[in-house]
């Protein structure tokens, strides 16, 4: 996979930059940013948004399916733990993430049910759902 660099411009403001591309990452302005792009919970959506729309092209192509266009809108909430019946005892809340997708074409309710399994396949969304490890390194700068 490839590699994202993020660089602090000012105030809250990041510069995101990517193979051949950048753009700016930022909190709104209630939040104390400049609203001058999308927060970091707007990429992670964005991210898992984007995935399941290209997974669901690209196997609808390989097995002609005639999907035409795929719209996912996605919400993010947390569950504080006591409102968690399914939290474990150190975890202070759940993540939910919620995709709502629309699948345009002329499709049969087989087709749109295999995709919506389908939807579950998509990389981001297979890490998102997987034991995730993170470990920060500090660099000399």
């Amino acid at each position: 996979m490839g590699e994202v660099t993020v660089k602090h411009l000012q105030n809250l403001q990041q510069q995101v930059i990517t193979d051949g591309h950048s753009f700016i990452s930022d909190e709104p302005v209630k939040l104390k940013g400049d609203g001058l792009g999308p927060n970091p919970y707007d990429l992670l959506l964005a991210a898992l948004g984007s995935c399941t729309s290209m997974t669901l092209k690209l196997y609808a192509r390989h097995k002609n399916i005639p999907l035409d266009s795929v719209e996912v809108n996605l919400s993010y909430s947390r569950i504080y733990d006591n409102d968690c019946k399914d939290c474990a005892a150190d975890e202070k809340y759940l993540h939910k993430i919620t995709p709502h997708i629309k699948l345009f074409g002329d499709l049969t309710d087989d087709h749109r049910q295999r995709l919506l399994e389908i939807a579950r396949r998509c990389p981001v969304h297979k890490t998102l759902v997987s034991k995730i490890e993170i470990e920060n390194n500090l660099v000399e700068a």
